[in-house]
């Protein structure tokens, strides 16, 4: 049996509101919304994940940050759901993320505003809620 493996395709963002008016505060909380689509026919996973950002008096409201990344894998030797190697959600995420990051820095630097540089993350919390968010394409 040969091992699964995967490569990314490509990425994209399609979703992106940076309001640095109700940036007003250097504390930082961030969440993450992370879903995928496995298609068996082409054996090609599209992973969304939504990165919020708020600071310290706005939790529970609207995030100042709220940026959806949609990510495009292919794997080999996967012709299932169920033959999705457990690895891959909890690193597909983190293959993604300094694109995130880099995005970030740059849009709120060329926005000539001290850039919002965010920290490098520890993304193993995020495996199972995207194992629950992820269905199969028709």
């Amino acid at each position: 049996m040969q091992k699964a493996s995967f490569s990314i395709q490509r990425y994209y963002f399609d979703k992106v509101i940076i309001d640095l008016q109700n940036h007003t505060s250097d504390k930082l909380f961030v969440d993450f919304k992370p879903s995928g689509v496995f298609d068996s026919k082409d054996s090609t996973y599209k992973l969304t994940f939504d990165f919020l950002a708020f600071t310290d008096d706005q939790k529970g409201t609207q995030p100042f940050v709220n940026i959806r990344c949609n990510g495009f894998f292919k794997f080999e030797n996967v012709n299932s759901l169920e033959e999705i190697p457990s690895y891959f959600y909890r690193n597909s995420i983190a293959i993604l993320f300094p694109y995130l990051r880099a995005f970030v820095s740059i849009v709120t630097n060329q926005a000539n505003t001290p850039p919002i540089v965010l920290p490098t993350m520890n993304l193993i919390s995020l495996e199972q809620p995207l194992k629950e968010n992820t269905s199969i394409s028709n």
